[in-house]
């Protein structure tokens, strides 16, 4: 069993960890900020990230073997459930927290996200806004925010 992790950033972390929670293949996710100033906010809270200064992005951590689902599968998956034409937003939620993001943890994850990107600008014919940045340091978010759709029997964002 090969175990590897994927980051993603498609709004609100929410919705994109009941999506991913439910594949097959996916041994556990995780929501949390990466991709800020991690110098002068080590271990950010919400709070602090919902002020738009840190520059991290509300992101979710997946865990997945990839003997029973690969990375390219995920990145597919990831294009699906969200908007990656829209800038430091998705639905109601704004701001630059709310970004489109893929964190690569190596070069070939990065070499299929950008082989992504293109395929689904093309079908699109639209700019996509998605960064592909290397993956820096994940930090967990607070407990009350894992599984939180989940624990309340919700399929979706209250809105």
């Amino acid at each position: 069993m090969v175990q590897e992790t994927a980051i993603f950033a498609a709004g609100c972390f929410w919705h994109v960890e009941l999506a991913f929670s439910k594949i097959k293949g996916v041994n556990s996710t995780r929501v949390g900020y990466i991709g800020g100033d991690e110098k002068i906010y080590p271990n950010p809270t919400y709070k602090q990230v919902c002020t738009a200064k840190t520059r991290y992005a509300e992101a979710i951590e997946i865990n997945f073997n990839s003997d029973k689902i690969k990375y390219g599968d995920l990145l597919d998956i990831f294009w699906k459930i969200h908007d990656p034409t829209q800038l430091n937003r998705q639905g109601p939620d704004f701001g630059t927290q709310y970004r489109t993001a893929i964190f690569y943890k190596n070069a070939n994850q990065k070499k299929e996200a950008e082989k992504s990107k293109r395929v689904i600008e093309k079908k699109l014919g639209r700019k996509v806004t998605t960064e592909i940045t290397k993956a820096g340091t994940f930090y967990p978010a607070e407990d009350y925010h894992q599984k939180y759709l989940e624990k309340r029997g919700l399929v979706a964002c209250p809105i």
